[in-house]
């Protein structure tokens, strides 16, 4: 990727991400999606298929990389698998600073958001924060939300294949954002999280992704080349 394309797609997320953030904001659509679901709980997130999307959690997301891993091990003795490293090495890296580093021990262990359930607004006796006021370092585990950016990871093969083979990528990216989406709206139907924090869970992987592809991944011109 060339170096001008990736700042592009770098700050073109980035602003959509800010713009969204704030339109969210302005129409109070966090706390107007999760009233939805309390009803003096949330009962809804208990039934199918919410609470077994919340049992699922990361296996999807461990079960991909680990699909990754075995081809970069398998490579070491078969060469046709060779041309695949760097992808296998950039899936598993995502993994690891995406849902692993950023999301969960950086934000959500320290930014300080209250969850739905534990604000005034719906029972709790915690103030509601907007996604960009920190609160205090490990009493909210709101922003962003986990289970959302473990399920998003599903749609990063994209990069991956998007040169090499752009049906398969787009197949994952759809995919994955789809499962993303379902995940998110268990945890929101949960009290677990609200909108903008799965919103940013989506960028924040998405902005991993894109920053590791730019170090590793060739510049495929040609559909199916090394494959």
């Amino acid at each position: 990727m060339k170096n001008g394309c990736f700042w592009a797609e770098l700050w073109a997320l980035l602003i959509l991400l800010v713009i969204a953030t704030g339109l969210l904001a302005h129409s109070n659509a966090d706390l107007a999606l999760s009233a939805r679901f309390y009803q003096g709980g949330w009962p809804i997130g208990e039934q199918f298929p919410w609470k077994l999307l919340y049992r699922i959690d990361r296996i999807p997301a461990l079960l991909l990389a680990f699909g990754w891993l075995g081809a970069l091990l398998w490579s070491l003795s078969n060469p046709v698998l060779i041309p695949w490293r760097r992808e296998a090495i950039f899936m598993l890296l995502l993994l690891a600073l995406g849902p692993g580093l950023l999301v969960n021990s950086v934000f959500k262990e320290h930014w300080g958001r209250p969850r739905p359930r534990e604000v005034q607004e719906f029972g709790g006796s915690k103030q509601f924060l907007q996604p960009w006021q920190p609160g205090i370092s490990g009493h909210g585990r709101s922003f962003p939300s986990g289970h959302s950016s473990a399920a998003f990871y599903l749609a990063t093969p994209w990069f991956v294949y998007r040169r090499r083979k752009p049906m398969q990528a787009r197949a994952w990216l759809l995919g994955g954002c789809a499962f993303g989406l379902l995940m998110s709206v268990a945890r929101i139907s949960q009290g677990g999280h609200f909108l903008t924090d799965c919103l940013w869970a989506f960028g924040m992987v998405w902005l991993v992704g894109q920053i590791l592809a730019a170090a590793l991944l060739r510049d495929e011109r040609h559909n199916g080349e090394d494959a």
